[in-house]
């Protein structure tokens, strides 16, 4: 079952590449704190199955290790929420 309260919108610095793709840099998480993406592992489009909604799909490497999914979906950015 989707829930979109497992979505959590975010605001992302990300630079464009030199053919032109998006390239996420940071996350800014809703109490303010600033996580580094240390490695972007994938892109491709995909839809979020916990949370909902269809657009571009970042797997991507936290500064701290840890692998997440970051979407980019009708020029907004979104984490899923753990429950």
């Amino acid at each position: 079952m989707v829930n979109s309260a497992l979505k959590a919108y975010v605001p992302v610095v990300a630079r464009f590449d030199k053919v032109g793709r998006m390239i996420p840099m940071s996350i800014e998480w809703e109490d303010g704190r600033i996580y580094n993406i240390e490695l972007v592992l994938d892109i491709r489009r995909a839809a979020s199955l916990r949370a909902g909604g269809m657009g571009t799909r970042y797997r991507i490497r936290m500064e701290n290790g840890k692998e997440t999914f970051l979407f980019y979906e009708d020029k907004a950015w979104f984490v899923e929420r753990k429950n």
